[in-house]
């Protein structure tokens, strides 16, 4: 917590629990960090990385439930929640389609307070805030540290080879945003990037215990 600026808070559908949630709201607190609520789809035994092919409507719900519970929980806690950022194969269908990214907009622009939406900075990034600018959202683009891209701005299926860095990979990554505004791909191609945002994965080992050393790498730009 004291190395990143933002939490992304799992909301107790894919993974998480009431305690969990109030443990790490109070970290995030005592640390300054920003904290987002996470939706995902109703999936713990997939984490929430398979597709549910849900309707409109239920997408709707879905985030709009989850911003709720970890909205009540921030409120008793004296935090603010800043933005969403939807989780797994959510969060990749958001970027494939455009009716799922419309359920999602609707769905947050729909909180009765202003919320940010991450969404991953792809080719198609300027377009994606043109359609949320329409529905009243501001858009935090996203790059990631630890997963490998491919040649059309999107990441690797964790099924894939070298999907998920390591952390000597990851660190070379996150060195190439920062200086060149690029990632290489895993065909080799270097893919222009920009990005307001840096993630890492909190079910990545080797990625978590580079965070002190990201944070470093960014401090020193």
């Amino acid at each position: 917590m004291p190395f990143i600026d933002q939490a992304n808070i799992a909301c107790g559908v894919h993974a998480g629990s009431p305690e969990l949630m109030r443990e790490t709201l109070r970290l995030a607190k005592a640390h300054g960090v920003s904290v987002g609520a996470h939706p995902g789809y109703a999936d713990r035994e997939g984490f929430g990385r398979r597709s549910m092919h849900c309707k409109s409507d239920e997408i709707v719900e879905l985030v709009r439930q989850q911003i709720v519970v970890l909205e009540e929980l921030a409120i008793s806690e004296g935090i603010t929640i800043d933005y969403v950022k939807p989780h797994g194969a959510l969060y990749h269908d958001m970027l494939s389609d455009a009716e799922v990214r419309a359920a999602i907009y609707l769905a947050v622009s729909q909180h009765p307070s202003p919320l940010a939406l991450m969404i991953q900075a792809t080719p198609e990034i300027e377009s994606h805030r043109a359609e949320a600018s329409k529905a009243g959202l501001e858009v935090w683009a996203e790059a990631f540290a630890d997963r490998r891209y491919d040649n059309v701005g999107r990441l690797v299926s964790r099924q894939g080879a070298g999907a998920v860095l390591d952390r000597s990979q990851m660190l070379a990554q996150v060195q190439q945003l920062v200086t060149e505004g690029s990632v290489t791909t895993d065909a080799g191609n270097k893919l222009a990037v920009s990005a307001d945002t840096l993630c890492v994965h909190g079910d990545h080992a080797e990625g978590v215990e580079g965070i002190r050393e990201i944070r470093e790498l960014l401090s020193n730009e």
